[in-house]
């Protein structure tokens, strides 16, 4: 006689988990997965930072220069000039990758000083390459705790070494990745980027505008030479299309010591005698 089938509970079910009436459940889940992790840990808020996954260590950019250097021999034609242009290029923009590590780091190594239960101000990326991988790769240097908040792209892009095992993500809804990087951000420290970089950025700035983030986070621009060649920020309020309140929602730093500086008062200011927002 044949045996009747043994039922699935409707969660184990992975068809119907994939399917689309579930979606529900796994947006859920990208919103308590987190939560759960994060609590676990002690996480109170971060820093977020945010800036191209192009960007390369200097030893690395160095390194790449002298190959470009060596396979072109005494070659000077069009492409051979291109071609160098490009890797001193990716040389000299090098240098926001170890300004980000060197940040981070001193982030981090200040906000040990407050204690691990809450965990303060964690530094926190987008979990790949470039100036994500000098984030996360500077906080852990300073011997701290470090999030990613990773995405599945179709082009895999594997989460960089220097993420918290425990605070390793991986998103699938790119709105649920954007609620955690704002929800529980007391800064946000943009480096030079590309469209990713600022979409994240206007998702922020936006958020700010409208009343959803609280108007006491600090949003700052690292890299004038870079971002005022891409955004001329002040054309927008020339135009009327943002006016002077909403201007002065931006910072500016060039520097590492100008940078920690103002995230440091910032903080201090606004967020460390308040505490932690939410419970842990």
């Amino acid at each position: 006689m044949k045996q009747p089938s043994k039922t699935k509970l409707a969660y184990l079910d992975t068809p119907f988990v994939e399917s689309t009436p579930a979606r529900p459940l796994r947006i859920l889940a990208e919103y308590i997965d987190p939560l759960t992790r994060l609590q676990r840990v002690g996480v109170a808020d971060t820093i977020v930072m945010f800036g191209s996954a192009r960007l390369l260590p200097r030893k690395v950019a160095l390194a790449q220069l002298d190959r470009t250097r060596r396979s072109l021999g005494r070659r000077r034609d069009a492409d051979a000039r291109a071609r160098i242009r490009q890797a001193r290029n990716t040389l000299e923009m090098s240098r926001y990758y170890e300004e980000a590590r060197q940040l981070a780091g001193r982030i981090t190594a200040w906000a040990l000083t407050l204690g691990e239960r809450p965990r303060r101000f964690v530094i926190c990326s987008g979990g790949g390459p470039g100036i994500m991988e000098a984030a996360n790769r500077g906080a852990v240097e300073a011997g701290g705790k470090t999030i990613g908040l990773g995405i599945e792209l179709p082009h895999e892009q594997e989460a960089n070494p220097y993420i918290s095992s425990e605070l390793n993500f991986k998103f699938h809804y790119f709105f649920m990745r954007k609620l955690w990087f704002a929800q529980i951000a007391k800064a946000l420290i943009v480096f030079p980027g590309g469209f990713g970089t600022m979409d994240e950025l206007w998702e922020m700035l936006t958020l700010m505008q409208t009343g959803k983030l609280g108007r006491h986070h600090l949003v700052l621009i690292y890299g004038r030479r870079y971002w005022d060649r891409v955004l001329n920020w002040r054309e927008m309020v020339r135009w009327g299309t943002i006016n002077e309140r909403e201007a002065a929602l931006l910072e500016f730093a060039d520097t590492v010591d100008e940078a920690f500086e103002r995230v440091k008062a910032a903080l201090v200011k606004y967020h460390l005698r308040l505490g932690p927002e939410w419970p842990l």
